[in-house]
């Protein structure tokens, strides 16, 4: 009989609005076709991250607006299964970074149209109906890697099975092929390596999402 191997489950956490999340997730999504690995989306809020916070002012009206599109999301979710949010954010994610369609109403309409998801989901952007389940699936992705962070944050399989939560990779722009590859299996090489942390560099370049 032909073996099977095995998917490896790469869980990623998302804010739409995020361009550096946005550029991890289209690696992974490139990692899909050159390695056996499945992601799962989940959603988490910039805007929860940064409650409290002392933010510049030109990202003050960020926070306010980020947190309809979160609030689909996580409704669209609860309502239809954590698959629709593969197909949401993609759509999400093409309007904010490559059609600049800003956060507003009209954007959430245009993605849940391109999801097949009811419109009706938009009516939640404005209430706290859902922020319960929010917050839960934020901190159930950033808690693990700790709060000196934000997004992109992904959760790997480290020694022995266990979950390695990573601040990262932060790209830009996405590798493509064995190139996307070679970087999946980098990052798998130090959440199995005992005591690793961190390895950063100061960032030289904006976000290329092409």
């Amino acid at each position: 009989m032909p073996s099977h191997k095995t998917e490896t489950v790469v869980d990623m956490w998302f804010d739409p609005r995020c361009p550096w999340a946005w550029i991890t997730s289209r690696w992974l999504l490139e990692v899909e076709k050159v390695r056996s690995i499945e992601t799962r989306f989940h959603v988490m809020s910039l805007s929860v991250l940064n409650e409290g916070r002392e933010v510049p002012d030109k990202y003050k009206q960020g926070m306010i607006d980020g947190w309809g599109p979160v609030r689909v999301c996580i409704a669209a979710e609860q309502q239809h299964g954590t698959e629709v949010l593969r197909p949401l954010y993609n759509a999400m994610g093409t309007l904010i970074h490559h059609k600049k369609a800003g956060l507003k109403r009209d954007m959430m309409l245009a993605a849940l149209a391109e999801a097949d998801l009811p419109a009706g989901l938009v009516e939640v952007a404005d209430t706290t109906e859902y922020d319960k389940a929010l917050r839960a699936s934020h901190h159930a992705g950033m808690d693990p890697v700790g709060s000196e962070v934000g997004t992109p944050v992904i959760h790997v399989p480290g020694l022995d099975g266990e979950l390695i939560a990573f601040f990262g990779p932060v790209i830009s722009p996405a590798p493509r092929g064995e190139a996307a590859g070679r970087l999946w299996d980098a990052v798998l090489t130090m959440a199995g390596t005992d005591g690793f942390f961190e390895l950063k560099r100061t960032r030289t370049r904006d976000a290329i999402f092409d």
